[in-house]
């Protein structure tokens, strides 16, 4: 019998690393993992580490400014994760092995003034320049008002598309929807790639302190069926519309917030189906060989917890509490990541 990770991707889940850094992206890699996705907060960790000061000095000396070293920077170390995991993308044809590439957050900064059609229209234009002759990249678009506008032409043009800051089930199905209405628009769907990443732990942060309210049994459980329910509509949406390569869900944010819970609540609960992109510190605690996963990814709790949870849980003021703060983890390590090459 298969244990820790192992016994993960037994199951059928598949792995890909929460980071780009080249030697957890090696390790991960012969572990079992199959992927990778990338946001500033990891391009920043990285510079922190010292390990790319010769080469943020060579593009310095090159003339280039902070910003285009920090995009640089980000193309090369994704551009070296997709050559890890490109193995992985042949040998399934185009369904797994790929690396996501976050578009510029600062597109979402309040403090710019820009209309919802005009980060839509940035989206569109960066989403196409950093995807071009790149076999497989991912580009990361999050699930704001503008974002949601440009998946409908980047899903046209051909871009393989990561929809990244998804909390409910209503911007799951804008997002599908948008990118079902481009893809159709293509020539041909033999090489359309999509995939949609829940973010699950901040979900029972937010009833933790927002809905204290809920029962012992329903506490803490919003985030595992939230994701189920999602999961669960996106698998019932593309076995009536079926496409040559598998359009799924990504079970992001999986890493433990709350002190006394055990690290592979997450990880356990959505076993079976699709990917997770677990922080390097979760696959470590879930490759314990005294652990063993199975396929959890459609049980659901009680229904008693389901109807409290119904009827207790106001979704859309999670929703825009979350985005809210969802937004300014966005644009904040963007600003750091300026800040660290700049320094």
């Amino acid at each position: 019998m298969a244990h820790g990770l192992a016994s993960l991707i037994a199951c059928g889940t598949r792995l890909w690393l929460d980071s780009v850094d080249p030697d957890l992206v090696r390790a991960n890699h012969a572990a079992g993992a199959t992927g990778a996705t990338s946001n500033p907060v990891i391009i920043a960790d990285l510079i922190k580490t010292g390990r790319f000061d010769h080469r943020i000095t060579d593009l310095m000396a090159a003339g280039h400014d902070d910003t285009t070293i920090a995009w640089t920077l980000t193309d090369e170390l994704v551009g070296h994760a997709q050559n890890i995991f490109r193995d992985a993308w042949v040998s399934s044809q185009g369904n797994d092995g790929w690396v996501s590439f976050e578009l510029d957050p600062l597109l979402e900064d309040p403090g710019t003034g820009r209309t919802d059609d005009e980060r839509a229209e940035h989206y569109v234009e960066l989403g196409r320049q950093w995807s071009a002759n790149q076999s497989n990249r991912m580009i990361k678009v999050p699930a704001t008002p503008g974002g949601i506008r440009a998946l409908e032409p980047l899903a046209a043009a051909g871009v393989p598309l990561n929809v990244t800051l998804i909390f409910t089930l209503r911007q799951y199905e804008a997002a599908r929807d948008a990118v079902w209405r481009g893809a159709r628009q293509r020539p041909t769907l033999d090489s359309f790639k999509s995939v949609y990443s829940v973010f699950v732990s901040r979900i029972d942060v937010y009833t933790e302190k927002h809905v204290p309210q809920l029962s012992p049994a329903a506490q803490g459980m919003l985030a595992i069926v939230n994701a189920k329910r999602v999961w669960a509509a996106n698998h019932a949406f593309w076995s009536a519309h079926p496409t040559p390569l598998a359009q799924e869900i990504v079970f992001a944010s999986t890493g433990v917030k709350q002190e006394g819970v055990d690290p592979c609540r997450y990880v356990a609960a959505l076993a079976g189906a699709d990917i997770q992109t677990n922080p390097p510190a979760t696959n470590k605690a879930a490759n314990d060989p005294a652990r063993t996963f199975s396929r959890q990814v459609d049980v659901m709790p009680p229904a008693a917890v389901l109807t409290e949870l119904d009827r207790t849980v106001d979704m859309q003021a999670m929703e825009d509490r979350l985005m809210a703060e969802g937004i300014e983890k966005f644009v904040t390590p963007q600003r750091t990541l300026l800040s660290l090459i700049a320094g």
